[in-house]
């Protein structure tokens, strides 16, 4: 498996938003639309909760503005933590908030790091622009967990 790259098409996996009842197709989600989908390493932590999240939440109004449809936020967590992280940040509306527990879709993208202080495998740190489910670009932070390139601040359009 190769690192999934700009070009390539969004695969079909399913993800969980507030419970493991509500699955979200990806593919599906992003078909036929301009969709912004960042990941992070984990919820409710440091870096994720200080500014990777808050930038989109706060954000959104002005990408939805400029013509995407969705914004998605993916972590290697369950959809109740995601849910919960979500609520504490007021994303409902802004930010959808999609669960991949067994790092499924992060295993598909190769774009997984280990991190046993966080559990294990996590996703790296990342965000991408989709239209009609293809990625037009991709921004992969250099060191998988920094906060250089892939926050709401430098996604373009």
């Amino acid at each position: 498996m190769v690192q999934i790259k700009e070009g390539d098409k969004i695969p079909s996996i399913d993800l969980f938003e507030d419970s493991p009842a509500n699955k979200v197709n990806i593919a599906d989600l992003c078909a036929g639309k301009k969709v912004i989908l960042f990941a992070v390493p984990g919820a409710f932590t440091p870096g994720c909760s200080k500014t990777h999240l808050p930038g989109y939440v706060d954000k959104a109004g002005d990408l939805k503005s400029a013509g995407v449809a969705e914004v998605v936020c993916v972590s290697v967590n369950d959809p109740f933590v995601m849910s919960a992280w979500g609520k504490q940040h007021n994303a409902g509306g802004k930010v959808r908030m999609l669960a991949d527990p067994a790092a499924v879709f992060t295993k598909q993208l190769e774009l997984g790091a280990d991190l046993p202080p966080l559990g294990g495998l996590r996703s790296k740190r990342y965000s991408m622009v989709l239209e009609d489910g293809v990625i037009k670009t991709l921004n992969v932070e250099p060191d998988g967990t920094g906060l250089s390139c892939s926050l709401a601040d430098k996604i373009k359009v």
